[in-house]
């Protein structure tokens, strides 16, 4: 009988990740650059010359590449989740009335 081996994949429950960028900055980058091709479609089909439309669209794709690095170092995998969530939570709850408290007394047992 030979011996047989079998490699384990031990990246199974890790999140993806290309070139340091994590998770949902991949595609956000993606969408980003599709995002870019259409702008440089529309300013070639407006009458801007191709160098002026490349030096417009380069600009703007550097620009778009360090912001979306930078997400993605700042707040890694699942932190601009948490973050956009932290800022949903309100700062305080007011109740302008006792009739909430008087009711729950009654039905509570």
């Amino acid at each position: 009988m030979a011996n047989i081996v079998y490699h384990i994949n031990k990246g199974i429950n890790s999140s993806i990740e290309f070139k340091g960028l994590k998770a949902q900055y991949i595609w956000y980058l993606g969408g980003g650059i599709v995002i870019l091709m259409v702008l440089f479609s529309v300013l070639y089909f407006i009458g801007i010359p191709s160098l002026g439309c490349m030096g417009i669209v380069g600009a703007a794709g550097s620009v778009l590449v360090m912001k979306i690095y930078a997400m993605s170092k700042k707040y890694g995998e699942h932190g601009l989740m948490k973050a956009i969530a932290k800022k949903q939570v309100p700062k305080a709850v007011r109740c302008n009335s006792r009739k909430v408290f008087l009711t729950l007394g009654r039905y509570g047992k």
